[in-house]
């Protein structure tokens, strides 16, 4: 039905977020203070009420089939995990003590077997534990660390687990053991190989915000040898009684992602606010050496850098927004000229709309092939078109 709408008032309680339930049939509400999530059904015109969620904004996922919604609460000041079965209405299934004192956030794992949980960030320390409620393991780095956790993401297939903390290092878990097998180092000097990729200065003005045009690119070598920028963060952390002060310093990733065969490794770094780095994480048939494969480098601070869920219509892609009036796009199976040649290509593109779009936010479409794009109150879509000559 066409002309079918829906209206949900939250009431007194209060509305701080609202999204999708993966079989598109429920909304999950959150209210205010963290009183309850409530589950709006849209077939059934119910709702169903899940009392004392930890955080209205984080600490909540759902099973990759969507079979479970997992929800971190606070109930007599311990830290819980409710496991609810969504096709049953939303019925606590299971519910359970974490070996956490004050729990940051979660994150379940692709096979939906696992959920890593960390504390907050005056301690680094991040336990893993199953479904049931059994403690399988917990992580604290050998080396003193001045703040905890910042980011943690699971490998595609589940096999790794990448915890990223407010240091200038991403550390890499197997779960096979539980034990560090890796470990990413944020430094200035790129390794020899690297490609960086420039943003041309002034290009939206020369152009009149009308242009679609390649970055400039440099490959890192013994003759040719490249270093970035990074900012030093403080010794100390500042403190809330500082004024004008944030209690957290400006160090440590930002955010991480994976491609969806899970090979490349998307990541943003605080003391580097205007660059993206694309590591190659290895396939199972290659040595665990994950590696600095390429560096985008932008003319402003990046708001937001995201992996494409699904490979595009070529290769994977890599969409960045700077707060302006574009967004960069990153390739790795692009065609370079006319002789068929394929490799990466990063390039920038206006967004042609009449009124001033400062472009802050950017998602993709589950299928690859849709990206949105947002401003403060305003979005538009932007589409891979293919035809028999070129992609664009």
């Amino acid at each position: 039905d066409e002309k079918w709408t829906a209206r949900i008032e939250a009431g007194v309680e209060g509305l701080t977020r609202a999204e999708w339930a993966p079989d598109s049939r429920s909304i999950i509400c959150f209210s205010e203070w963290g009183l309850r999530v409530t589950v709006w059904s849209l077939s059934s015109a119910t709702a169903t009420y899940i009392q004392f969620p930890k955080y209205p904004d984080k600490g909540y996922a759902f099973r990759k089939d969507g079979r479970y919604f997992v929800l971190a609460e606070r109930h007599k000041s311990k830290d819980m995990l409710g496991v609810y079965d969504c096709p049953s209405g939303y019925k606590l299934v299971r519910h359970f003590a974490l070996p956490t004192t004050s729990l940051a956030s979660i994150a379940l794992s692709p096979t939906g077997n696992h959920v890593a949980v960390w504390e907050a960030a005056s301690e680094f320390k991040v336990a893993i534990v199953n479904l049931v409620g059994q403690h399988l393991a917990t992580f604290t780095p050998n080396e003193e660390t001045l703040l905890g956790v910042r980011q943690v993401i699971w490998h595609p297939s589940g096999e790794y687990l990448i915890i990223g903390g407010w240091d200038s290092k991403v550390y890499i878990l197997s779960n096979l053991e539980w034990r560090l097998v890796a470990t990413i180092q944020l430094t200035a000097k790129l390794p020899i190989g690297t490609v960086q990729w420039r943003e041309p200065l002034n290009w939206l003005s020369n152009t009149r915000n009308r242009g679609f045009l390649p970055f400039t690119k440099t490959v890192a070598s013994n003759s040719t040898p490249l270093v970035i920028s990074i900012s030093k963060p403080p010794a100390i952390a500042p403190t809330i009684l500082v004024a004008n002060a944030s209690p957290n310093p400006k160090s440590g990733v930002t955010s991480m992602e994976f491609s969806a065969s899970g090979t490349l490794l998307l990541a943003t770094w605080e003391q580097c606010p205007t660059l993206a780095f694309i590591y190659h994480f290895p396939p199972p048939e290659e040595p665990f050496i994950p590696q600095l494969r390429t560096i985008i480098q932008c003319t402003q601070p990046i708001s937001q850098a995201k992996m494409s869920y699904e490979p595009t219509i070529s290769g994977t892609t890599v969409a960045l927004c700077t707060g302006t009036g574009a967004v960069y796009l990153w390739n790795d199976d692009r065609e370079l000229n006319e002789d068929g040649e394929r490799g990466e290509l990063t390039e920038c593109v206006a967004i042609p709309t009449e009124k001033k779009f400062a472009c802050k936010d950017v998602r993709w479409s589950p299928d690859g092939k849709g990206l949105l794009l947002m401003d403060k109150d305003a979005f538009c879509a932007a589409f891979e078109v293919e035809n028999e000559q070129e992609t664009y």
